[in-house]
């Protein structure tokens, strides 16, 4: 089983992303090394892959893209986006079914 790294904070929760751009095909990767793996067409220029992982990942999680902001990583593939309104489970749940495998929380 798979552990993500899913930090709860007042409001919502921060989730680690590994973002690969100029993917082949958009979509969710899985979990790798404690963070959701997001696969985007657009290329890192001028923050298009952070805009197309921020839509991806509202998507994922059936949310607005504005509840999801990116927190940390703006210029690394590594990643942590915030998502108000949504808790740990909740996300938790959302994630294991778009990647079709269970997930748990990993321990800080």
């Amino acid at each position: 089983m798979d552990q993500l790294r899913i930090t709860p904070v007042p409001g919502g929760v921060l989730i680690d992303v590994r973002l690969r751009p100029r993917a082949s095909r958009a979509g969710v990767g899985g979990v790798r090394e404690g963070a959701l793996e997001l696969r985007v067409s657009a290329p890192p220029v001028e923050g298009e892959a952070n805009a197309a992982a921020r839509e991806l990942l509202a998507d994922v999680l059936g949310v607005s893209r504005a509840r999801v902001v990116l927190h940390g990583g703006q210029k690394s593939r590594l990643k942590v986006f915030r998502v108000e309104g949504l808790g740990p489970a909740a996300a938790l749940a959302r994630i294991a079914i778009a990647i079709k495998s269970p997930v748990t929380i990993k321990s800080p």
